[in-house]
């Protein structure tokens, strides 16, 4: 016997087979669904993490900002105190500056050299006075630039020629100059005795101006 279906089949077959891609369809959707929304929350879970930790960071910056600024302010105030320490320091040396100054001009005019008037202006004095020849002034340069210790830099500004009468009948000629010499202080008389100390092959002029120097600081 021979069967015939007459049923629609490929209508319930194509039927079917859209069932299933609209069912798979939505499956997807779903499940493409739940993984965005999972993401989305992970990732505000991770924005939300930085914020918290990028605010924590503002409040760290902050602190140490005014950390820095009271820091700051505390080396003005060091460097403030170290600038007084240090003219207190300079006052106390400077109180015996001019009695290193009259000695060492004692010390290092030559004869034939006076001195009529000296000025101290911070730590450079001008000597203005009258020599008998312009070699007594040569003379007292080098005296002033190589035996002092507490003298230094002797600059000649001006020698003009002159004469003193001695008597109605006696005039002689004599050279009037006007110099200029920086004088050390205590601590720059030792710095430098020291490095003068500490060189090889120290000359015994230089070893007798640093013991020369040694006890006049103490005064």
């Amino acid at each position: 016997m021979i069967l015939i279906n007459l049923l629609p089949h490929r209508e319930a077959a194509r039927k079917r087979r859209r069932e299933a891609f609209f069912a798979s369809l939505g499956a997807a959707a779903l499940c493409g669904g739940v993984i965005a929304g999972g993401m989305f929350l992970w990732y505000a879970a991770q924005i939300s993490d930085q914020q918290g930790k990028n605010e924590l960071l503002k409040t760290e910056i902050t602190k140490l900002e005014g950390q820095i600024k009271e820091i700051s302010t505390l080396q003005q105030e060091i460097a403030a105190l170290r600038a007084r320490q240090q003219a207190v320091e300079d006052l106390q040396a400077d109180r015996n500056m001019p009695v290193h100054l009259l000695n060492e001009l004692v010390r290092q005019l030559p004869d034939g050299v006076y001195i009529s008037s000296l000025k101290q202006d911070n730590q450079v004095v001008t000597l203005v006075g009258t020599a008998q020849s312009n070699e007594r002034v040569s003379e007292l340069l080098r005296n002033l630039s190589n035996n002092s210790p507490w003298l230094t830099r002797p600059e000649l500004v001006e020698i003009v020629a002159g004469s003193v009468a001695l008597s109605p009948r006696d005039q002689r000629r004599v050279a009037n100059f006007n110099m200029k010499v920086r004088l050390l202080r205590s601590s720059e008389v030792q710095k430098a005795a020291a490095s003068a100390a500490s060189a090889p092959g120290v000359a015994p002029a230089a070893s007798a101006s640093a013991a020369a120097a040694a006890p006049a600081n103490k005064t």
